[in-house]
């Protein structure tokens, strides 16, 4: 009896010692949760002193919150099924935004500062009232030309969009020739002057939301945007680069040993530092920023590390000192390093896909005539280079010449990095590129483009052998024609340099040999220039013409009865064998359009091998228009024979104005 008790005891005891656990259990997390709430809440609430609304607290508050944000555990939350998964969107979205700006990509750019405008206002708690405190726009005399000029821009920005930087340009000349202190020839340069006058005559008037915009703008830029450029390379401006003007922070060490003054007026920023040099390739121009400045080394080295990671290309290290990609916007960006160069710097090329056509790029009196030979060359299908120095525009050309190509044409392009973008621009068309990249060269990329029934090969820039070399037999068997890009800066350079580079590729082993491949290929050249006011124009457009090996040699000496008679006879042979060997010209070049004192003139006529063979690449319509073009400007007549029906084409008649011979 007393046994049975005692297990009834012992049972009741331990059930209630269960449900105790269980009931501490419950209270623990309860009161675990409610701390966490606490201290968020008390996270959330900002310490105000005198520092809180500076630049830099907000920064940091602003890094520290996304990251809360992207690294939260939603699954501690206790959400229901429905909020979870609207949370778990949102988190992924802002993951992507966050790493998507640093790309280049101007939505996500927009998604990341409209989130850091609404913490800021409605959790850090910037107001009318303390907003100045981050930049002082209520006192015009303490603001630094990087305000004045964040200011003008954003201001410009809701107007004109991204032509922001133009107009402000455009309206102030700003893209001139000027002389400033220390410089003792005229050069581009915008001045911290010429942004204190701008913003003195604009007489700007900001509402709230405009001041917190232009501070989120500068936290954002300090974040995850490329520093003082940030907004500028978002504009429709042909570039930006950095690091390639000024002291290099190497060379400071050497000038503390030697010139201490010197030092000092570097550290007082009298003197320009790497890190002080942003430049703007505008119109053709190379303008320097003078007012604005990364700040430091370390801040131009975190964008150097940042521009270029688009698509990962790879680690730019010291053993692989630079890197070539594109990006998410199709601009084209360079960066190097040291050692491989004496600091770090980039280059950001952009390319108006809008603008691309021939009648808004040629716009210089005679323009009706170049645009009109250009398109007849594509029609034509005609072998063509486009030679120049860089920044003339040889790419921009290229895209609008592309255009004049017909439909049925299947197009394949071959690139160092992609920055034709023809898909963009045409989206219903049969166009595939290819680029070069670290384990596949552009001569294996070509090899592929064989296998792929494109009709037309286009060629970003020829700039080593292999492709050189590929690129002229290509043009002998592998595709209707070729176009491409080439750096020579006169005609006989640019078979000069395609000849050796089919010798060095090792197709050809004689220079003779190698030249003629060139010459029977290469049909017209257009030479592009970019002059020192920064104005790109076609210099001239020029055919080459083969000179055909015909037989000279005589048999005369069978006439002769002498044995002198025989001898002179056999050196008169002897003579023309060597003058073909050694002297004997290969081609001859002419240039068909010209630039001249500042119009487009045709000059001299298209040859009748070039005009046949354009005349059978073209559909009717362009026949009779081309027709009429050789007839208006060279009086060229194209006749059928009744009886043969075979084309006859009339001598050109004698213009009034006499052509110009070749350059």
């Amino acid at each position: 009896m007393k046994c049975k008790w005692w297990d009834k005891l012992r049972k009741e005891f331990r059930r209630w010692l269960l449900i105790l656990v269980v009931a501490l259990i419950f209270v623990y997390f309860v009161y675990r949760s409610i701390q966490k709430k606490k201290n968020a809440e008390q996270e959330k609430m900002v310490d105000v002193d005198d520092q809180t609304y500076t630049l830099k607290k907000m920064t940091e508050y602003i890094k520290k919150r996304l990251d809360e944000i992207t690294k939260i555990n939603l699954y501690d939350l206790g959400l229901t099924e429905e909020e979870l998964k609207r949370r778990k969107n949102k988190k992924y979205e802002l993951k992507k935004a966050l790493k998507g700006c640093t790309y280049g990509d101007v939505n996500d750019k927009k998604y990341v500062k409209e989130l850091i405008y609404d913490i800021l206002s409605k959790e850090y708690g910037v107001d009318e009232t303390n907003i100045s405190k981050s930049i002082p726009f209520d006192i015009p005399s303490l603001l630094t030309p990087q305000d004045k000029f964040d200011i003008i821009i954003y201001m410009y920005k809701k107007e004109f969009g991204y032509e922001a930087l133009t107009e402000l340009i455009k309206k102030y000349n700003l893209a001139t020739l000027k002389y400033v202190a220390g410089d003792a020839k005229p050069c581009y340069v915008i001045t911290e002057e010429e942004i204190n006058d701008i913003y003195e005559k604009e007489g700007l008037v900001l509402t709230f939301s405009d001041k917190l915009n232009v501070v989120v703008q500068r936290i954002y830029q300090h974040y995850k945007g490329y520093s003082s450029i940030d907004e500028v390379r978002d504009m429709n401006i042909d570039g930006v680069s950095g690091g390639v003007s000024g002291l290099p922070e190497s060379f400071l060490s050497q000038v503390a040993q030697t010139d201490g003054d010197y030092l000092n007026e570097v550290m007082e920023h009298k003197v320009p530092r790497a890190c002080d040099s942003i430049w703007i390739f505008f119109q053709g121009k190379s303008i320097r920023l003078a007012f604005l400045s990364f700040g430091s080394e370390a801040e131009l080295k975190r964008v150097c590390q940042n521009i270029y990671k688009y698509n990962n290309p790879g680690q730019l290290s010291d053993t692989n000192g630079y890197k070539i990609n594109e990006m998410k916007d199709g601009s084209r960006v360079v960066v190097v390093r040291p050692s491989f160069s004496e600091t770090w710097a980039f280059f950001v090329r952009k390319f108006d896909v809008k603008r691309a056509t021939l009648e808004q790029l040629i716009t210089i009196p005679g323009k009706e005539d170049a645009i009109s030979l250009l398109k007849y060359l594509v029609k034509g299908a005609r072998i063509i280079s486009l030679t120049g120095e860089q920044g003339c525009g040889k790419t921009t050309m290229l895209m609008g010449m592309i255009e004049n190509i017909y439909e049925t044409m299947n197009i394949r392009v071959q690139e160092t990095a992609f920055e034709l973008h023809l898909r963009k621009i045409y989206p219903t068309r049969n166009i595939l590129t290819f680029r070069e990249t670290e384990t596949i060269s552009g001569q294996e990329g070509l090899d592929v483009q064989k296998k792929t029934d494109g009709s037309v090969n286009i060629i970003g820039e020829v700039a080593t052998d292999p492709v050189a070399s590929w690129m002229i037999q290509a043009a002998q068997v592998a595709s209707k024609f070729t176009l491409f890009t080439h750096h020579a800066k006169t005609f006989p350079d640019l078979v000069t340099a395609l000849r050796n580079s089919m010798l060095r590729a090792g197709v050809f082993k004689d220079e003779r040999t190698a030249e003629e491949q060139v010459v029977q290929v290469l049909n017209f050249d257009i030479h592009l220039v970019k002059d020192f006011r920064g104005r790109r124009y076609i210099e001239r457009v020029t055919e080459c013409i083969p000179v055909e090996d015909r037989n000279e040699y005589t048999f005369d000496y069978r006439k002769e009865k002498s044995l002198e008679g025989k001898l002179d006879k056999f050196m008169d042979n002897a003579t023309v064998f060597f003058t073909k060997t050694t002297n004997r010209e290969l081609y001859k070049y002419r240039n068909i359009m010209e630039y001249q004192d500042g119009n487009y003139v045709l000059t001299n006529p298209i040859s009748e091998e070039n005009i046949k063979a354009m005349r059978m690449n073209m559909d009717d319509s362009d026949i009779q228009g081309f027709d009429d073009f050789l007839q208006r400007n060279w009086g060229i007549k194209l006749q059928n024979e009744e009886d043969t029906n075979q084309e006859e084409i009339v001598q050109p008649k004698k213009r009034g104005r006499k052509p110009k011979a070749t350059i």
